[in-house]
């Protein structure tokens, strides 16, 4: 899905005060943490996953493999956290017209 400016800044704003939902552990993006992300986007569109690592590349890798395997977009990354959206069949989130 591909998103205006317009819509990305509308939901980077609606992801303002929301918490991450999903917090990627010791053993990293695993099978059943991608399944999780997965369900948590069916359920809110709008999430934030925190990935506790200080690594650089790695994190970058790490963000890009859930993007992929996700088939969610990615709207920003800040520090730790990214913030992914993908539309449910139900579209939860009304986004602005582009």
């Amino acid at each position: 899905m591909t998103l205006s400016n317009k819509q990305k800044q509308f939901l980077k704003g609606q992801a303002h005060t929301l918490k991450p939902v999903v917090l990627l552990g010791s053993n990293g993006l695993t099978e059943g943490v991608v399944v999780e992300i997965q369900s948590a986007l069916e359920i809110h569109e709008l999430i934030k996953v925190k990935v506790p690592t200080d690594d650089r590349e790695t994190k970058a890798l790490i963000f890009d493999a859930i993007v992929r395997e996700t088939g969610a977009t990615k709207l920003q990354t800040i520090g730790h956290t990214v913030v992914l959206y993908r539309q449910s069949a139900e579209k939860k989130i009304q986004l602005p017209r582009a």
